[in-house]
């Protein structure tokens, strides 16, 4: 059907909704008391048959221009945090926004950052994503407040703005329920060194999930390095070195089990024959090209860009239970990914 031929009661019929509902949804009308749900039946339904409002018209009656602005700390030059713009970009085109990226730098100075994030204003933007590559406490562009946000694998220490991370502690007791499941009672963990979330929220969660098997997690070898291979390789060195030595390991991320799988080579033990190792992030090009795959607990970045997104467009359409006082964070599940790394242990 041609464009042309489509107008707002057709929408309406597809919709099963008046045309002065559609009329309000596609106008972004304000003080329309419509739900979210019904929004998102009219946007489809127009999108289906190829109708449209006038965005410039729209954007000088409502002053607002239906672009979301995405700034990335670094996420956008990472494949394996590259979700988190997909997620958003689909949410958002879902529900008739565009989404505009601008990349930045997590090492880049206040003022630098403040720049990107003035850059996206410039445009117009109706609101921002801010989205960071790891989950981090953050300090936000004094700028960021201009117009609505979300924060996306960050939180801020006065919680001033919404946001969404991952589930290190419950992705942790994941890992290791995985190992306690094959029937591993020994069990180590490689750590982070870095102050960041991540690094304490996963070591609770190990400790706690060996406690509540009814093992002694607070004296469960743990060994901290930098989080890359070359530090998992370090950190595995001396761990399975220890008299000791766990049958099961949880490593920080899925780049320090790479090194532990170099550790255990170099010692003699096949994995997962001698050694079960399960990893966190689920970096495809990482985890699947080990051999064995490796078990691993996924972030679940794409899901965190689609909540942030559809966060900030029920903010900006006035959904009651968007925003308030406590904009709060929001906690996405870590799921387990199995591969072929883990297995029962010969001497539990």
């Amino acid at each position: 059907m041609a464009r042309s031929t489509i107008g707002i009661k057709d929408v309406a019929v597809a919709a099963g909704v008046s045309a002065t509902t559609v009329s309000h949804v596609l106008n972004d009308v304000s003080y329309a008391r419509i739900s979210p749900e019904t929004r998102r039946k009219v946007k489809a339904a127009a999108r289906q048959l190829g109708y449209g409002p006038n965005r410039v018209a729209q954007a000088l009656r409502n002053r607002r221009t239906g672009v979301l602005g995405l700034v990335s700390e670094d996420v956008a030059t990472t494949p394996h945090a590259g979700r988190i713009i997909q997620g958003a970009d689909d949410a958002a085109r879902d529900r008739g926004y565009t989404l505009m990226l601008i990349n930045t730098a997590a090492s880049a100075s206040p003022a630098s950052r403040e720049g990107d994030v003035d850059a996206v204003l410039e445009r117009q933007v109706d609101g921002i994503l801010y989205a960071t590559m790891y989950h981090r406490v953050l300090e936000t562009p004094a700028n960021l407040g201009k117009v609505p946000a979300v924060l996306v694998d960050a939180v801020t220490a006065d919680g001033r703005f919404p946001s969404v991370v991952p589930d290190e502690y419950g992705g942790a007791r994941a890992a290791v329920a995985a190992l306690l499941e094959a029937g591993h009672s020994r069990i180590g963990f490689i750590n982070n060194v870095e102050d960041v979330p991540s690094t304490s929220e996963r070591l609770r969660g190990f400790r706690e999930t060996l406690t509540a098997a009814g093992l002694d997690g607070g004296q469960a070898p743990v060994e901290a390095s930098s989080s890359d291979a070359a530090g998992g390789y370090e950190a595995a060195s001396r761990i399975l070195r220890r008299t000791d030595a766990p049958s099961g390991l949880f490593c920080y991320n899925d780049q320090t089990a790479m090194g532990a799988y170099r550790a255990a080579a170099e010692l003699g033990l096949v994995i997962p024959a001698d050694l079960s190792v399960v990893g966190f992030d689920d970096q495809e090009l990482v985890a699947g090209s080990l051999f064995p795959g490796l078990t691993t607990v996924a972030l679940p970045h794409y899901a965190m860009g689609a909540w942030a997104a559809d966060r900030l467009i029920d903010i900006l359409e006035g959904d009651p239970d968007a925003g308030g006082e406590d904009p709060g964070t929001t906690v996405l599940e870590c799921p387990l990914v199995v591969r072929a790394s883990v297995a029962a242990p010969r001497n539990p």
